[in-house]
């Protein structure tokens, strides 16, 4: 079981980690605000790798069956694992490119306030509140816990739903290996 949460959360770690620090690499400045639902969809697209990973669990080492509990914990594996993955591409990212998601996403939120008509004061607010996340996110002890947390409850919730759908033994049953040929 430990190989194939290491195996499946590697491969959805690289998944998620790689498009998501090119799109942060590769973006305009002020733009990083506006990729989120691109990010979620990628962590979405990823983490379904639970799934198959529970499956092959179910499939090859459980005979076939699996319970909640035990189909759960593996999914919840899987997720830890390419959380940290994630938490390791975010903090080379963040190296490589000298912190520069910070300045983009303060940028974002000021220009939000300006489109949206804020007022001066307003605006001087968000520039206050953006100068306080940058103070905080460049503490890791702040920033690690947070980047793990963008993505791990998203795992929670695919391993919930496989671990529901897997336990039955009906839902994508074994296929039985074909006659060789001989």
């Amino acid at each position: 079981m430990p190989r194939v949460i290491l195996k499946f959360g590697l491969a959805a770690g690289l998944i998620v980690a790689i498009p998501m620090c090119l799109m942060v690499a590769n973006s305009e400045p002020g733009s990083a605000a506006q990729s989120q639902i691109a990010g979620y969809l990628i962590m979405l697209l990823a983490l379904s790798l639970v799934f198959f990973g529970v499956k092959r669990l179910r499939d090859r080492e459980f005979g076939g069956v699996i319970r909640f509990m035990p189909a759960l914990l593996a999914g919840l594996g899987i997720s830890a694992v390419a959380s940290v993955i994630y938490v390791i591409g975010w903090e080379i990212t963040l190296a490589l490119t000298d912190f520069a998601f910070i300045d983009s996403y303060s940028s974002a939120a000021v220009e939000a306030a300006r489109a949206k008509g804020a007022s001066p004061d307003e605006i001087e607010a968000v520039i206050a509140k953006m100068s306080e996340f940058r103070r905080q996110y460049l503490n890791p002890y702040l920033r690690l816990p947070i980047t793990f947390i963008e993505i791990f409850p998203v795992g929670v919730l695919v391993s919930l739903i496989s671990a529901a759908l897997l336990r039955n033994d009906r839902f994508l049953p074994v296929r039985p290996a074909p006659p060789s040929a001989g």
